[in-house]
């Protein structure tokens, strides 16, 4: 079954960076696009960044353009986001994103379990 897992959040004084990782199975990865996603307390869920299938043509919110980069490795069945000068506005839960045709229900959302990051001094 497909599973996305998430890894390398924390605790980050503003200004810092974390690489955020996610870890693929379930899918042929190399064939869908992959996306990051926040949600802030009170908020709802909101699109960070998308990659497409071989990497060529990414997409930003504009609130992390310029400081975040989204990235992948089809071998390994990976996508990262690269967090530099973070802000504690960035505080949220992180989510990775797939959306994938499944055999008898079509293309379905699927999320991880979220990885918290948290910028604060």
């Amino acid at each position: 079954q497909v599973q996305l897992v998430e890894s390398g959040g924390g605790l980050v004084q503003p200004g810092g960076s974390l690489r955020l990782s996610c870890s693929a199975s379930g899918f042929t990865f190399s064939n869908y696009a992959m996306s990051w996603y926040c949600q802030a307390p009170g908020k709802e869920r909101e699109l960070v960044a998308g990659i497409t299938s071989r990497g060529g043509s990414t997409n930003y919110a504009d609130s992390v353009k310029g400081r975040f980069t989204i990235s992948r490795d089809n071998a390994k069945n990976m996508v990262y986001l690269q967090m530099n000068s973070l802000k504690p506005e960035d505080t949220a839960v992180y989510y990775c994103n797939a959306v994938i045709y499944t055999s008898g229900q079509g293309f379905v959302r699927y999320w991880g379990q979220g990885t918290q990051v948290t910028v604060s001094s």
